[in-house]
C-alpha cells in the first residue's frame, strides 16, 4: 500500500505522468487551498469567485503538464506562478474585451483550433459521432451563425464550463477536478450538450425538408 500523503510533489508529478490517478487526485486537492487564497486577492466585475478559482485550477493544470525537474527549482514556485499568470491572462483578456474566459461563453460556430485545420468547429466535432454524412446534415455555412446562437442560448452556466474546458483537451477526470464536480456530472454535462446539438441538426433537416415540399 503506497503512502501517497508522504510522497513529495514532484513524486506525485512523476506517477501522474505514468497514469496514476490517485496521484492526480491528491495533488490537486493539496493545491486546491493555494488556488484558493490566490483567487481571494483578485476581483472581476460580472465574475464571482468560483469562476476565478476555476482559471486557478486550470492554471495548476497547466503547471503539472509544463513542469520541468532540470529547469525548475520547486513544483510548488512554478505551480504559485502558473495559477498567477492564469488568473492575471483571464483578467486581462476579460478586460480587453477579446473575448470573456470567465463569462462561461462557447462559440460553436468558431473553430475549435487556433492553427491547422481552421475550417473544423465545435458543431463538426460534437456532431461527428452521430452524423455519418455531412451531406445530410442539410446546413450550408449561412446558416451555421443561427444554429451556434440557438444551441449557445440553450446552454446551461455548467455545460458552457465543461464544454469550454474539455475543448482544450482535458479530461472528464480532470475537468472535474478544475471545476469540483464529479467525473459523472462532467460526463452528463457533454452528454447533454451533444444532445441539444443533435435536436437543432434534427429540428434543422426537418425544417429543410418540409421548405423543399412547399417548393
Amino acid at each position: 500500500m503506497k503512502n501517497y500523503e508522504a510522497m513529495s510533489d514532484e513524486t506525485l508529478i512523476t506517477r501522474i505522468r505514468e497514469g496514476d490517478e490517485r496521484a492526480e487526485e491528491l495533488l490537486y486537492t493539496r493545491y486546491k487551498q493555494v488556488v484558493r487564497g490566490k483567487a481571494r486577492t483578485y476581483f472581476l466585475v460580472g465574475a464571482d469567485r468560483e469562476d476565478i478559482i476555476q482559471e486557478g485550477m486550470i492554471g495548476l493544470y497547466k503547471a503539472v503538464c509544463d513542469y520541468e525537474f532540470e529547469k525548475q527549482a520547486s513544483f510548488r514556485a512554478f505551480a504559485e506562478l502558473c495559477i498567477t499568470r492564469q488568473i492575471i491572462t483571464a483578467i486581462k483578456s476579460a478586460t480587453r474585451k477579446k473575448h470573456m474566459p470567465l463569462n462561461s461563453y462557447v462559440s460553436l460556430s468558431c473553430p475549435v483550433y487556433d492553427d491547422g485545420d481552421a475550417e473544423r468547429t465545435l458543431i463538426d466535432v460534437l456532431s461527428s459521432a452521430h452524423v455519418s454524412d455531412p451531406e445530410e446534415t442539410l446546413i450550408g455555412r449561412e446558416n451555421c451563425e443561427a444554429i451556434a446562437l440557438d444551441i449557445e442560448q440553450t446552454l446551461s452556466r455548467l455545460e458552457k464550463q465543461a464544454l469550454s474546458l474539455y475543448l482544450q483537451g482535458l479530461s472528464y477526470q480532470q475537468i472535474a477536478q478544475v471545476m469540483e464536480r464529479t467525473p459523472k456530472c462532467v460526463d452528463n454535462a457533454i452528454q447533454r450538450v451533444k444532445k441539444k446539438l443533435e435536436d437543432r441538426l434534427r429540428r434543422q433537416e426537418e425544417d429543410s425538408w418540409k421548405t423543399g415540399r412547399s417548393v
